[in-house]
């Protein structure tokens, strides 16, 4: 007699209700948020006037939604019913069988919803993975033709690029789909008796077998699908052979074929499983024993052979066998980071002794950049603040400006809020009164006033300030509307309400001369308008924000500013652009606009270089001024975009800038066909601010390290490679020197130009190799290579700086400046100028006292010529360095041996050594001095500042004359004139 099992005990109806109303509340805000969201989204998407790209994303990911997880839900489901209907109408009785009655008794009433519910849920799952993938799926419909043919195949390039990627997603998700109902037909068979594990007879009804079978042949089928997709995705793949990526000679020769191989084996094995578990055999032995073959088969061919190649026949001659493969890699790597044009020069820097010329030269040394925009960003703020919630970033930028008919490069910065500094940061006062900030302020790059910068734009017109002579009297790069709305300091919860609030200005705008304040009310175009009820209620819930609703501020006027950071801006725009990390503000035709580069990238070039974008661009300023990219594999880069953002509206422009990059066309297309303004109509004036992007630079001038050797066998020695130094004055730190802008005239140049700059070393070694540089030429990008002799007695960055401030003479000049430890000697950028057939090196040296309040003061140049440690001086000023090195020079041969003893010469006018009290009394005049400083910088009187430098120039002035009367080296003393002189 067999015994019966109760069904499973069924939920109390309250229980059924209470779960019922979680889930519809669930659901209610689910749907609430997400409607809040999109509705906001459109409405910003509407001011900026890029709607398509909003309806576009999101039609693109509902479709793939849909498609995807109702086909996965269709699969799933059809099979699950599919195994229910071939369930036996007789199953012999067993225990196993009367155990799984009561699961029978539970599932058979409600079936159909069993199934919807697995089915529904697998595929909601699948439709949420699927709708990520909008981008791949965009770039499969719209992707074109890239023009150039892979080495292997011969296939265009755009296979890889735009279609390769989705396929294999799909394969990805037909074998989901396949184990999925395979596991779930599996599971139904066996509690319906299709499947027993006791009992007489077949352990599987001849339905279920043929249903079963049928699956894991389809299985079989899409492994010989990813077999052949498999051999093209080899040309992506890391060789271990040649340590780089693409097929290798073992994968050519060994791998491909048993791929291959492999796939024709697969459609046997599938077919062999139909054929023999349901027509001839009608048992799982021999299916079984053909997915073992080809599981024997895939370890045998697909991995013992091809390793026994690498290891016997290439291990033994790599350089030969790989030298092809290397070929290609080096070439699809040069060509998918755009190096293929990269212009290299030799550069014998044979000269190591200064030479007369550097005295009277304009180009690079009149040009030679002094400060450094990560260290005067302090002294910005300090002097050109005015209030305390004004602020210019951890880091400025440096642009370039016509200026009475001179070009030159200029320090910028643009004055914003920085909310976490208000003194009363309430909503009222953070979102409708403290909206904007006011000015682009800037200075001309190689000029000093009393060791600060002079201030030529941006002003506000304090007349302390102008009583200390270091700012313009008049506005030399004039912006017609200063405001600025949208910035960096800008973060996601920084939105400002602006607008009309009856016949009085409520924002603050900037204070007078006078000490007062002014106000102001919006006008420009930009802002979502939120003055009708239903906005506000919008807005109120998305920013969860009740004032929205109750404030006075919001009336019928009233615009929404959001996304205010131009490099959120952008990729909101623009979510297909990979963004630089540095945005940087220029003033174009009267307005402030933010300008930030964008890369289009691919993944899936054949046989180039991978590489990681964060690791790549992280160096000493990254998170310090510059943002840090997200860790994103590329082996194809291009600049394509160039997009701008106006500080005062918004306003968001895409200007296509690489009008030839096949991934720039498909997305355009992907959009309408108009997303992108035309290369054409750039403004000249905009284009004039264009500068060689700094993540695309360091980017390519990592990969020039190894990828500027081009023969196969050179390659695979690594002998020639080169490596990007560490900071020179803290190598220890392991974090990369970054590349700096200079506006400089480089040999073979015909004029100075704008460039981006960076010295490498060879790698393991300290001295020169290369100088790299990007700038534009006509428009287009240019890179070009100062390549020196192997063995040049040049020294890089680190080594040089080193031999600089190690210098007995200079050592105790440097550590006179800190006062014992009560002011801090930092270094700015160390600049590698090629020179009159030798290498000019040029640091600014700044001092900043201890206390809380200080900013770095400009107190010194090093400036050193040749080999980097046998002429070398420490100036007041880049000129009266220059001249210190040309009088060094003097008497010695041209291209010669520079003196051995290294430093500068002896004085020529020692006399007797004076008393020591006397050396101790200008000592302590020094320090007096210097505390002088401090104390005026402290009080921020403009006017005793002045004086105190003053001060203090005198009394360095004695100590050196106290220090040659000693007959020790002179040192230098302190700029104290109120006027900018040129280069310090």
């Amino acid at each position: 007699m067999v015994m019966r099992s109760s069904p499973m005990p069924r939920m109390s109806r309250r229980g059924r209700v209470t779960i019922g109303v979680l889930v519809a509340v669930f659901v209610l805000f689910t749907l609430l948020g997400w409607g809040v969201q999109a509705w906001t989204d459109w409405l910003w998407f509407s001011e900026v006037r890029y709607t398509e790209v909003f309806t576009g994303v999101l039609t693109t990911r509902l479709l793939l939604f849909l498609a995807v997880g109702l086909g996965m839900a269709a699969v799933i489901g059809g099979n699950l019913w599919l195994a229910y209907r071939l369930r036996p109408q007789l199953r012999p009785h067993s225990l196993e069988q009367a155990t799984l009655e009561r699961y029978r008794m539970l599932l058979t009433p409600r079936l159909g919803t069993w199934i919807a519910v697995v089915a529904g849920v697998i595929g909601l799952f699948a439709g949420l993975s699927a709708q990520s993938r909008w981008n791949q799926w965009l770039l499969f419909r719209n992707g074109g033709n890239f023009g150039v043919k892979d080495p292997e195949f011969g296939v265009d390039i755009g296979f890889y690029v735009f279609q390769l990627p989705f396929w294999r997603y799909l394969l990805g998700v037909g074998f989901t789909a396949v184990v999925l109902s395979l596991l779930g037909a599996l599971a139904v068979h066996y509690v319906f008796g299709g499947v027993r594990l006791q009992g007489v007879g077949d352990r599987m009804t001849n339905a279920a077998r043929a249903h079963l079978s049928t699956l894991v042949a389809v299985f079989v089928l899409l492994k010989a699908i990813a077999y052949v997709l498999d051999r093209r995705a080899m040309l992506l793949e890391y060789n271990e052979g040649a340590k780089l990526y693409g097929a290798g000679y073992a994968d050519v020769n060994a791998l491909l074929p048993a791929k291959e191989i492999l796939a024709y084996i697969s459609i046997v094995v599938a077919i062999a499983i139909i054929v023999f578990s349901n027509a001839v055999m009608r048992n799982l032995v021999w299916p079984g024993i053909a997915l073992a073959l080809l599981g024997v088969s895939a370890v045998a061919i697909g991995g013992i052979y091809p390793w026994a190649v690498q290891t016997f026949e290439v291990k033994p001659s790599a350089r030969d066998k790989e030298a092809p493969y290397i070929a290609r890699s080096i070439e699809a790597t040069r060509s998918a980071f755009g190096l293929k044009e990269t212009k290299t020069q030799g550069y014998a820097a044979s000269n190591l002794v200064p030479p007369a010329s550097l005295a009277t030269d304009t180009s690079v040394v009149g040009n030679a950049r002094l400060l450094d925009p990560q260290l005067v960003s302090e002294t910005y703020t300090q002097l050109q603040q005015v209030r305390g919630f004004y602020d210019f970033g951890p880091k400025l930028d440096i642009d370039r400006y016509p200026v009475n008919g001179k070009t030159s490069d200029y320090v910028v910065g643009v004055r914003e809020i920085n909310y976490g500094e208000l003194s009363q940061n309430n909503w009222i006062n953070k979102h409708t009164v403290y909206t904007h900030g006011y000015g682009l302020v800037a200075a001309p790059a190689n000029q000093i006033c009393n060791g600060v910068p002079y201030f030529v734009s941006g002003s506000l017109g304090d007349p302390a300030k102008e009583a200390a002579g270091c700012t313009s009297p008049t506005d030399q790069i004039p912006t017609e509307q200063p405001r600025i709305y949208y910035g960096e300091r800008m973060g996601a919860d920084d939105y400002a309400i602006v607008g009309q609030t009856g016949d009085r200005n409520v924002e603050f705008d900037r204070p007078t001369s006078t000490g007062g304040e002014q106000y102001y009310t919006y006008t420009g175009e930009g802002g979502v308008k939120i003055g009708s009820f239903t906005r506000r209620l919008l807005y109120a819930i998305k920013e969860q924000e009740s004032n929205f609703l109750l404030s006075e501020s919001v009336n019928d006027k009233s615009k929404l500013l959001y996304v205010r950071n131009p490099r959120d801006r952008v990729e909101k725009v623009a979510p297909f652009l990979t963004l630089d990390g540095d945005p940087y503000p220029a003033v174009v035709d009267g307005r402030v606009q933010w300008i930030v580069d964008g890369y289009t990238t691919a993944a899936t070039y054949p046989y180039a270089e991978r590489v990681n974008l964060q690791q790549e661009t992280t160096d000493e300023l990254t998170n310090r001024g510059t943002f840090q990219l997200a860790r994103e594999n590329v082996n194809y880069m291009r600049n394509s975009v160039k997009a701008t953002v106006d500080a005062y509206d918004g306003t968001v422009r895409l200007y296509e800038f690489d009008d030839t990059d096949p991934v720039l066309k498909a997305w355009n297309k992907a959009f309408g066909g108009d997303l992108l303004l035309p290369k054409a109509e750039i403004p000249a004036e905009l284009s004039a601010h264009f500068r060689y992007p700094a993540d695309m630079f360091k980017v390519q001038r990592n990969l020039l390290t190894k990828f500027h050797v081009t023969n196969p066998g050179d390659f695979y020695s690594g002998q020639d490679f080169w490596q990007v130094p560490n900071v020179p004055d803290a190598p220890d730190s392991g974090q990369k020197q970054p590349p700096y802008y200079l506006f400089t005239e480089f040999p073979g140049q015909e004029d100075p130009r704008f460039q981006l700059t960076s010295a490498v070393t060879p790698n393991g070694r300290q001295n020169l190799a290369a100088l790299i540089s990007g700038s534009y030429v006509d428009g287009q990008p240019t890179l070009e290579v100062w390549e020196l002799p192997d063995q040049t007695r040049v020294g890089g960055p680190v080594q040089v700086h080193q031999q600089m401030t190690n210098n007995g003479d200079i050592r105790e000049r440097l550590n006179v400046l800190s006062v014992g430890g009560q002011a801090q000697v930092q270094y700015g950028n160390l600049l590698s100028l090629p020179f009159g057939d030798g290498m000019l090196y040029v640091e600014p040296v700044y001092v900043k006292s201890n206390n809380q309040t200080a900013f770095p003061l400009l107190q010194r140049v090093l400036v050193s010529y040749g080999d980097g440690g046998s002429y070398v001086a420490l100036a007041n000023n880049l000129t009266d360095g220059i001249k210190q090195l040309v009088e060094q020079g003097k008497g010695a041969p041209q291209g010669g041996t520079p003196p051995s003893t290294g430093g500068t010469p002896p004085p020529t006018n020692a006399g007797p050594p004076p008393l020591p009290g006397e050396l101790a009394t200008a000592a302590d005049r020094v320090e007096q001095a210097i505390t002088e400083v401090k104390a005026a910088q402290t009080s921020g009187d403009f006017e005793r500042y002045g004086q105190a430098l003053k001060t203090l120039d005198e009394a360095m002035t004695a100590f050196q004359q106290a220090q040659q009367a000693a007959g020790r080296p002179a040192g230098g003393s302190p700029s104290a004139s109120p006027a900018p002189s040129p280069n310090g």
